[in-house]
């Protein structure tokens, strides 16, 4: 469900801030989640997967920081 304007009228947030919260938890949960997959690759003594789901982690973490600094800036006005 795309729109060529911005709504925000079903959640009284406009959809550029809406989504930025929604990136900035996809972001967290992706973060999340792949500490699981680390730890699986771990347990099956697969270091190379290991490091890939961490540099994956990494940049989901990285994501979610530009992310909140972004939203910050635009709820404080700035």
């Amino acid at each position: 469900m795309t729109s060529s304007t911005e709504t925000g009228s079903a959640t009284g947030t406009p959809d550029k801030d809406y989504n930025l919260i929604w990136y900035v938890e996809a972001c967290l949960s992706n973060a999340l989640r792949l500490e699981g997959y680390v730890q699986d690759a771990e347990r099956g003594k697969d270091t190379e997967v290991a490091d890939l789901f961490r540099k994956a982690q990494a940049d989901s973490r990285k994501g979610a920081e530009i992310g909140k600094k972004l939203l910050r800036a635009r709820l404080n006005g700035g």
